[in-house]
């Protein structure tokens, strides 16, 4: 069992790295983390972060992390400083499918009837939306409450003098993981002012989503595979505008209130495995929110073997 003397040193600071840290302190061990780019300078920051099982395999594994991260969601959106919410939404399609392959991380799945033209299927059901700069400063605070701590450090290599560390780079898993595989996804979005909206809605069919926040409302997105340029393209931007404000008409008019470019850390499957004294734990494509959670769960019971 781990005790107050097992020294864990987490590198990375997105919202992966941050709940690894929370769950690995809350089981007693004395956590640092460490990170070239603080939390709000993350991929993490930009995450439109809708809870939803998007570009993350293998599907059993996701399935049930993505669950785990939903009652841990459900839980901290009793607390507003967390920036939690739980709220409905609908995903529509252009053609009837069956259940979604994560259907089993959600508690209900409701067929929609009520669908905009063009549509013809679609499932309503409430998901964690989660506002990510003030939930990432959430994730801050509790570490340092929990007696962590976080530091800027620009590493060359994950330390190696015994301590037991986790690999939660995201795309630097390429480097510290000397793992080829991992590559960015683009996604840019549009940040606009809120105009009353309380649901979401995504078409994933063509990646559009109207994403609110209590006082803002994220939509999208891209995810154009090998990209790593994080400068928005005005021309996408107003693509993406059109794409949103057909599905949610509601947004015509609304203000931009500014453009962000995030690089998804893809890879063909979730890494989460020990090897010696390394954690690894990368690869969770457009659902870092979305398994962090369920993952972190995971990398306690390895510090614990």
């Amino acid at each position: 069992m781990p005790t107050s003397e097992q020294r864990v040193i987490v590198v990375g600071a997105g919202v992966v790295g941050l709940t690894c840290a929370i769950r690995l302190l809350e089981a007693g061990h004395r956590v640092d983390v460490v990170a070239r780019d603080l939390p709000l300078e993350t991929t993490s920051a930009i995450a439109a972060a809708l809870w939803y099982p998007y570009r993350a395999l293998p599907q059993d594994r996701v399935t049930a992390w993505s669950k785990a991260a939903y009652g841990a969601f459900e839980e901290l959106a009793a607390d507003e400083r967390s920036g939690v919410r739980m709220l409905t939404g609908t995903e529509v399609l252009r053609d009837h499918q069956p259940d979604p392959w994560w259907r089993g991380a959600v508690p209900s799945l409701d067929r929609e009837t009520s669908l905009p033209p063009g549509y013809a299927d679609g499932w309503t059901f409430v998901a964690p939306v989660i506002d990510m700069p003030v939930h990432l400063r959430w994730l801050v605070a509790r570490v340092e409450a929990l007696g962590g701590t976080l530091t800027r450090m620009n590493l060359s290599s994950l330390p190696d003098d015994g301590t037991l560390v986790v690999n939660a780079t995201g795309l630097g898993g390429r480097h510290f993981g000397a793992d080829p595989s991992v590559h960015p996804v683009r996604g840019q979005v549009v940040v606009l002012e809120q105009v009353g909206l309380d649901r979401w809605t995504l078409d994933g069919s063509g990646l559009t989503y109207v994403v609110p926040r209590a006082a803002e409302i994220v939509v999208g997105g891209t995810d154009v595979e090998g990209e790593w340029s994080r400068t928005p393209d005005p021309a996408v931007a107003e693509e993406v505008l059109h794409r949103a404000t057909a599905l949610v008409p509601e947004l015509e008019g609304a203000r931009v209130l500014r453009h962000k470019v995030g690089l998804r850390p893809a890879r063909p499957e979730v890494r989460i495995e020990r090897v010696g004294e390394v954690i690894h734990c990368y690869g969770h494509g457009g659902a870092g929110v979305t398994l962090s959670w369920g993952c972190a769960d995971d990398v306690v019971g390895l510090a614990g073997d």
